[in-house]
Parts: C-alpha cells; structure tokens; sequence
C-alpha cells in the first residue's frame, strides 16, 4: 500500500558505486529502489551476496563485467539486473532459496540476460513504448488514457521472450556450475517457486495482482518443461565431472544464516496484512476485511479475495479536491455504472465518508470513499451477484476502517525468518506449527524449506520458521 508522500530511501550502493553511475542511471536506481519499498540494510547478507556475484562473475563469458548488488526491502518474488550492471534481488526471493547455489542460480540467470544482451534489447523496446505513449496522450489529449497505455506496455514487456528465457537458463547453469556451484540449484529454485506460485494463485482465489511486472513469479514461469530442460542442462555439467545427480558447493548453512532474522513478508512501515486485517503503522489506520477473504499487499492497494473468487476487493488511496464532496466523487464517473440514487454520506468512526452501488455486466460494486487526513481511501468491494446479505456483510466490513493510536502503530512487530533445529521427534507437522503466519502454515513451511509431505526431518538439521 503506497503511502502517498515521496519515500525514496537511500539506496544500498556505496558513494563511490554511485559515482560511477550517470546521471540517468542514478535516477533510474532510485525509481527502481523506491517503487520495491526501498533498500533493505543487512550487511552480513549483502557481503554474502557479494561474494556469490564476485565467483560468478570470474566464471562468466564476460568476467570484465562489473555488477552493484542492491538487496530490495520487499515481499515480492523478484530478481532482474539492468545493462548498466546494476543488480537487484529482493529479500522475498532471499526467503525462497534454501542454499548458496540456489541463490547463484537465480543471479547467475539475470547476469545472462546481460551478457546475452537481452537486458539491452528490452530497455530500446521500453524506450518505443514510452515514445508510443506519448504520442497517444498528446493526441488524444487524454492524460489517463495515455498513462493507461504505458501502463499496457510496460505489462507486455514485463518478460522476457520464451527464448530468451531459455537461453538465460542455460547460460546461468554454466556460469554457477563453472564457478563451483552445484548446478541443480536451479531446477530446485524454480520447483519451489512454482509452488509458492500456485499457493499465491490459490490464496487469493485465481485473482492475478495488477502489477505483474514487479513479480518474478509472474515474468519467469516456473513451468515444468522449463524445470526439466534446467535438469538435462545441470546434469550435462554433472556427468562432466563424474558426479552423477548432485556436484558443487550448496553451502545451505552458510546462507541460513545469513538470512537467519531478515524481515518475511510485508514491512510494516509499508502497511502489513495478519489474516483479514490489514494495519497500517506509519499512516495510522486499520481495517478488517470480511469472513472468508485473503488480503495482499502490493505496492500500488491493498487486494483481496473469497476463496471461490466471487466476490474482491481494493483499497488505494486517492486525492480528491476539498470543494468536491466525497459523494460527487464516486458518482464523478471514474468507475462505470454508479447507480447514482445509491449515493449517500455518512462517517465511518468519525471520519466523512460516502458510499454508493456500481453494477456491471459480472461484477457489482459497493464503494466507499473515506477521507483520513489529506487523502481520499477508496475500499471497493465487488461481488458476482450482489445481495442484500453480502451487501450488510462489505458495509459491516466498511466500519471496521479506523484510526490506530501511537501505542498500538509502535507495538507491532513484523514477522522474521528464524533459523531453527530439528529436535529428537520433530517431524514436518511440529515445525509447521511453530509458523507464525495467518494460513496454510504446512504449506508454507513445506515451500519455504523446499520439503514434501512425506520428507523426513534429520535431528539437527537446520531449517526456516516464520515467527515475530
């Protein structure tokens, strides 16, 4: 959930990684950084990474390359690297490997893009889309339907093509196996992702966020033919060393640690989601969402979802003119449909408010537009079939909007990776009921450790709980 004021936050370069960049660069860098929540500070981590990027670098094609690593402070899923050399990698992703060579994978995979130049190729076609753009906007002289536009390109140039994709795994396998990794990595990292995946898709009913852009999972499909061509290629560089299925550092111990502590899921300074609520620290407010709904936040609202996907909803902020009253503005014509009869005001915990009906052709809509402070916070609620009982149900849902106080915004604490070991009778179950997360916690904790159902747990093994 965006906060409405500028936020960038210093960015995790050196000055004199930063001196080195131009001008253009260094604002291209800050967008980057700012629009992932900004840089998330761990050295421990950061020479950890370093030192990955440092190997595989000597053993690339283009070992003359030099590359800045930036640790995004985000939940998302998501690693790429610019022309430029600079390379980012979130702490979501961190979450996800368990070992060294799954994180080399996953870098080694971007520093190709680079060296094969697709990184390049992609920023001239981002560049004619932005000229596209520009030009529909001025001639139409519609400023929203210009934004929306390149709102559209961006979204087709979100991936890579399949090829290029393909050829950025094989490229990747060869760097990290070369630099003393072990070469399966990769086919481990893109299993678990495609079940982190399909846990996302299924916790928020099949409902897909609106910016697929800032999410690996959506840019890099995890797919099984894409899964079995990354195995026949780690196992062409096993067979060469005569070490059958498994060659090359893992080093799993060392990265546990590393990431023993770092922060999992959202930030609360950004707004964090605890089952159906989500609370907000840093602007001051909280609400629940409805029986049987599963939120996510992203960094432009607040989604979410019934499990079946019949019913949704969305919270963003706005800035609406004093002298227009919030009930003009939901009839104002930014969403289609509003039966305009169904406006009212009224105050939600003290706060101005307006409501009124939108209904479609598959979906009906009950909006709410609450001012707090100086924005505007519309909670949209959609249904299939809009009924009086699931209408009382998004307006009971609509009055848990509230102001927090300073004591309760100062002590909440986010969720962390824990390192842990398994003790004598440990089995996958026992961990996962020490997973302080708001559902599935066997699912995640299998995910998260890359285990199945039936793995057994060996006594002193080191493996990745969630817990404050």
């Amino acid at each position: 959930m965006p906060v409405s004021e500028a936020r960038i936050q210093p960015a995790a370069l050196r000055s004199s990684d930063m001196d080195m960049m131009t001008p253009a660069q260094r604002r291209e860098h800050e967008r980057l950084v700012a629009s992932y929540g900004g840089a998330y500070d761990d050295p421990e981590l950061k020479a950890l990474i370093q030192q990955v990027v440092e190997r595989l670098v000597a053993a690339s094609e283009r070992p003359d390359l030099k590359y800045r690593v930036t640790v995004l402070n985000s939940a998302a899923i998501n690693a790429f690297a610019l022309p430029d050399g600079s390379l980012y990698v979130t702490r979501g992703l961190l979450a996800l490997a368990n070992d060294t060579s799954e994180l080399s994978s996953v870098l080694s995979h971007e520093m190709a893009h680079v060296i094969a130049r697709h990184a390049s190729i992609r920023e001239d076609q981002v560049k004619q889309a932005v000229l596209v753009s520009r030009v529909i906007s001025d001639v139409v002289n519609d400023p929203d339907l210009g934004a929306l536009a390149m709102q559209k390109s961006r979204m087709s140039l979100a991936s890579f093509s399949r090829g290029q994709e393909l050829e950025a795994d094989a490229i990747g396998v060869g760097i990290a196996a070369r630099a003393g990794f072990d070469p399966y990595g990769a086919s481990r990292f893109l299993t678990d992702m495609g079940r982190q995946s399909a846990l996302k898709n299924a916790s928020v009913g099949g409902m897909s966020s609106t910016t697929p852009d800032m999410d690996f999972l959506s840019s890099h499909p995890a797919t099984p033919e894409r899964i079995s061509i990354a195995i026949a290629n780690a196992r062409q560089y096993s067979v060469a060393s005569g070490a059958g299925t498994s060659s090359g550092e893992k080093d799993r111990n060392a990265y546990l640690s590393a990431i023993d502590g770092m922060v999992y899921g959202d930030d609360p300074k950004e707004g964090f989601v605890r089952g159906r609520k989500f609370f907000h620290p840093k602007l001051g407010f909280t609400f629940l969402a409805p029986e049987g709904f599963t939120l996510e936040n992203t960094s432009q609202a607040v989604l979410g979802a019934n499990g079946s996907g019949t019913e949704a909803l969305r919270l963003d902020a706005v800035r609406v003119s004093g002298d227009q009253s919030l009930g003009q503005y939901l009839a104002s014509g930014w969403i289609d449909g509003v039966e305009v009869n169904s406006v009212e005001s009224l105050s939600v915990n003290g706060f101005s408010a307006a409501t009124a009906v939108a209904r479609g052709e598959q979906w009906s809509f009950r909006m709410f537009a609450i001012r707090f402070g100086s924005d505007v916070y519309r909670l949209i609620f959609a249904a299939r079939n809009l009924t009086p009982e699931l209408d009382k149900q998004f307006r009971a849902a609509a009055e848990t909007f509230r102001r927090v106080s300073s004591d309760e915004a100062d002590s909440v604490k986010p969720l962390r990776l824990r390192t842990v070991s398994v003790g004598l009778g440990d089995t996958v179950e026992k961990m996962a009921g020490r997973m302080q997360v708001p559902d599935r916690p066997l699912e995640r904790f299998l995910i998260l450790n890359g285990l199945d159902r039936d793995s057994k747990l060996k006594y002193g093994e080191k493996l990745k709980i969630v817990a404050e």
